[in-house]
């Protein structure tokens, strides 16, 4: 009986600690205005916190990254990621979406890029839009190229610094996931390591790596990135290398520019040594730099052959990438 009688007078005591004191009317709603605002600063709080970050889908297609944009309530899938496109903006290359777009108001450009011929035609709007997931792309160019040089290519367009330059952009290919965070909302932890970054005369972000062709001591070399590219790097072909060409290469077709076809050389390297990591083995193609680079006093150009070993972070507005080497760090280079 004593141990029912203390169970009810504590049952009773935390009914009278939490019953309410009694308040006038002035008093009740002062005192329910402030739990709404409490209320309200609360959600605006969790709001915001979730709001901090953005994830989206990825695809990885012999070693290049695809997203999913929405124009014009048109959903565009398999668009190219590329550090290389370096304004605001999107290239739909896939002749099949021309006739679904608004271009009314398009003017006529020529686009050039890599290859040896002439610049593609193309239709831009000029401060158009687009979405990536729910993320709201303003005052982009829309460009609707007029050829069908790239008919029948496992992508349907391109984009890059609508992304790269305005979000710290975090890649996992674990998980084929790429997340967005805003600049001023995100700290990497200690297991990312850390590379410079540096940027030249426009938004191409470049890095010092270093390479090892045969079993010579390594050479640091100044490379920018093409995220575009599957290859694992491209060496550039010209008279003042740093390094010497692999002994044994292949004639190889490369890819399709802008500015037309690609050809140059394959060959297999001993390492390649981004920060800590070593790669080795690595499968590199050689191409003359006047005919594949734009940018002046290049020696090589890292591609995602290399980078999709690693989950990645880039970081334009502090110049610095992130890495860590994920499930595919150890597979051979085919």
């Amino acid at each position: 009986m004593g141990r029912i009688d203390q169970g009810a007078v504590d049952f009773k005591l935390q009914v009278t600690c939490w019953s309410p004191v009694p308040v006038g009317q002035a008093g009740f709603r002062s005192m329910m205005k402030k739990m709404i605002l409490i209320l309200f600063c609360t959600i605006m709080v969790s709001c915001a916190a979730a709001q901090t970050r953005n994830v989206i889908s990825i695809k990885n297609v012999r070693n290049v990254t695809l997203v999913t944009v929405r124009v014009d309530n048109i959903v565009i899938p398999d668009i190219l990621l590329d550090t290389g496109f370096h304004y605001d903006g999107l290239m739909i290359y896939n002749p099949d979406y021309a006739d679904s777009l608004d271009l009314a108001n398009a003017i006529e450009v020529q686009v050039g890029g890599a290859g040896s011929g002439e610049a593609s035609r193309a239709l831009m709007l000029d401060s158009a839009e687009f979405y990536l997931g729910d993320i709201r792309m303003m005052n982009q160019r829309i460009i609707m190229l007029e050829s069908d040089i790239y008919r029948g290519f496992p992508s349907n367009g391109i984009t890059g610094y609508s992304i790269f330059g305005h979000y710290i952009t975090e890649f996992n290919y674990d998980n084929n996931t790429m997340i967005l965070y805003k600049t001023n909302q995100f700290k990497a932890d200690d297991s990312w390591t850390e590379i410079p970054l540096y940027f030249k005369d426009n938004n191409i972000p470049w890095l010092d790596i270093a390479v090892v062709i045969d079993r010579e001591e390594p050479t640091q070399i100044s490379v920018y990135i093409d995220y575009a590219s599957g290859d694992a790097i491209e060496l550039l072909e010209k008279s003042n290398m740093k390094y010497d060409l692999p002994e044994e290469t292949d004639e190889v077709f490369l890819g399709r520019g802008l500015s037309g076809d690609i050809y140059g050389k394959a060959g297999t390297i001993s390492k390649l040594i981004i920060g800590p990591y070593e790669l080795r083995n690595i499968r590199a193609s050689i191409v003359p730099a006047e005919t594949r680079s734009k940018q002046d006093n290049a020696d090589a150009i890292l591609g995602n052959g290399s980078l999709r070993k690693f989950n990645l972070i880039f970081d334009y507005g502090n110049r610095k990438l992130y890495l860590k080497p994920n499930s595919f760090f150890d597979e051979s280079f085919e």
